[in-house]
């Protein structure tokens, strides 16, 4: 019934820039904290970025801050990834999760926090 759908993952030269997104149904996506987190192969699946249920906060990996910035919106239940500056190292598949949240303003940023998880989506950054 809760599903996470991703989407616009693709090749990408480096230093090229990327919009993947989420698109949510069976839930009310307001009520919802999102992430996304990311695995390259032979890697550990790793936070990239996370924001709060109404989208007052949001949180970034160190990695990432100044290149990726996230956003929602809540009248389309969406969740937006945009990717600027990419790197060879950014290349991964990138998952959408989600978890109902009683706290507006939490934002979450480990995977044991999360129960509802896309399928994702392929990012290749080409060097």
């Amino acid at each position: 019934q809760v599903q996470l759908v991703e989407s616009g993952g693709g090749l990408v030269q480096t230093g090229g820039s990327l919009r993947i997104s989420c698109a949510a149904s069976g839930l009310t996506f307001s009520t919802y904290a999102m992430g996304w987190f990311r695995q390259a192969p032979g890697k550990e699946r790793e936070f990239v970025a996370a924001i709060s249920a109404l989208g007052l906060k949001s949180s970034l990996a160190d990695s990432m801050k100044g290149r990726f910035t996230i956003s929602r919106d809540n009248t389309k239940n969406t969740v937006l990834l945009q990717m600027n500056s990419l790197k060879s190292e950014d290349t991964a598949v990138y998952y959408c999760a989600a978890k109902l949240v009683l706290n507006s303003w939490v934002v979450l940023t480990t995977i044991r926090d999360y129960d509802v998880w896309g399928q994702g989506t392929q990012v290749t950054v080409s060097s």
